[in-house]
């Protein structure tokens, strides 16, 4: 049974609203973590306490539980020279590096003449995600 301190491997895929597959390790390597370390979003982990090998459960999150809303604040309007050309289009997304916070995913969401405004929202804030799961193993 999944509990604190155990290590669970599942198989996973993930939805957004409308059904569209947006990832899933079906038929690949399983994900494993370590139950009770927040290695996963802490709502789905919560949802697959108490489960047993073999067990598949659907979970739907709703943003607050998943990646969280789209925070208004989290876009910056920067000079386009500072943006390499080839990403200089909307929807464009840019890999930024940080010692602080690891790699950011930054998304171009508008151009305006000389300048771009960056999204620096996670890409899936505001989505409600759904989750089906099937437990492969718990050690």
């Amino acid at each position: 049974m999944i509990e604190n301190g155990k290590q669970v491997a599942i198989e996973y895929s993930v939805f957004l609203d409308d059904n569209t597959k947006i990832d899933s390790n079906v038929g690949k390597d399983p994900l494993i973590f370590l139950f009770g370390a927040h290695q996963i979003l802490p709502a789905l982990e919560e949802a697959l306490r108490g489960l047993d090998v073999g067990d598949n459960r659907e979970i739907t999150l709703p943003p607050k539980d998943a990646y969280g809303d789209v925070n208004p604040d989290a876009y910056k309007r920067v000079e386009a020279k500072l943006i390499p050309e080839d990403l200089r289009f909307e929807g464009a997304l840019l890999v930024v590096s940080d010692e602080q916070f690891g790699e950011m995913l930054i998304r171009v969401e508008s151009l305006e003449g000389d300048q771009i405004i960056l999204d620096f929202n996670h890409p899936l804030a505001g989505k409600t995600l759904k989750f089906d799961v099937t437990v492969i193993d718990i050690n």
